[in-house]
């Protein structure tokens, strides 16, 4: 057996987050049928992380195992299968060990907001008419702020089963434009939930709704905010997966299917 890992993006809209569901579709369960059709035969793949129902992804990467030659067509065939809301770039070989979930030595993703209805982003952003109202300072500052911790139970959903909450921020940061904010942050993993709760706190912040002090208190006592709220799904994007052993400027020195 060998192993490889797909390199794909997708719009989430119309799918029941990345993870295969029993009561609807999944990019997961899309992507092994489509993949089981074109090797002849029934294949598994393990992504980099889960993705909630309505969430995006630029970058993701799944391994899987087949044994045989690959076809040469792959990506093109995978694409001519699964049309648009799933797109694939890559099939690269890896090492037999190599985990897409486990591997990763960060993960970054970025949050869409709009300050005026957008015709080409309605299911890829989130529109807030009263963003511009809200105190732009305070919500740097309260993103800022995370950096300053280690452990996220503040931010992390009722029924998580992560073993520890323990996540290694190394950017959370706001990007004011005119009429589009961005969210931007990096760590070595994320909690389930984690970021639509960061921002839903940070446009709280922003509001006027919870003070900086309020958060302080809750990641201190590792308690959930009173105040807490999850922004949609529709403005989230996963959009940078880093593993030690695949080289982003690679100009071709893998083969790739």
């Amino acid at each position: 057996m060998a192993r490889y890992f797909l390199e794909f993006a997708y719009n989430g809209t119309r799918f029941h987050g990345y993870q295969i569901q029993p009561n609807g579709l999944s990019i997961q369960e899309t992507i092994q049928k489509a993949l089981s059709v074109l090797l002849k035969t029934e294949t598994e793949i393990t992504g980099c992380g889960r993705t909630d129902s309505g969430v995006h992804a630029l970058q993701y990467y799944a391994h899987f195992d087949f044994e045989g030659a690959l076809p040469s067509n792959l990506i093109y065939s995978l694409n001519g299968i699964l049309k648009k809301d799933i797109v694939f770039y890559n099939c690269i070989p890896v090492h037999d060990t190599a985990h897409a979930r486990f591997d990763a030595s960060s993960r970054s993703y970025v949050y869409h907001i709009d300050l005026r209805p957008n015709p080409f982003r309605q299911e890829t952003s989130y529109y807030c008419p009263f963003a511009s109202d809200m105190d732009m300072g305070l919500m740097q500052e309260a993103a800022t702020l995370l950096l300053n911790y280690k452990e996220f139970d503040t931010f992390c959903l009722t029924d998580n089963d992560a073993k520890t909450k323990i996540c290694r921020l190394t950017k959370s940061e706001w990007i004011f434009n005119q009429w589009q904010w961005e969210f931007h942050i990096k760590s070595d993993r994320f909690l389930r939930g984690m970021i639509r709760l960061i921002v839903g706190m940070c446009l709280n912040v922003g509001k006027g709704k919870v003070s900086l002090e309020e958060v302080r208190q809750a990641l201190d006592q590792k308690t959930a905010l009173k105040q807490a709220w999850s922004a949609p799904a529709s403005g989230l994007l996963l959009t940078d997966i880093i593993y030690p052993y695949i080289d982003r400027n690679d100009s071709g020195n893998k083969k790739r299917y």
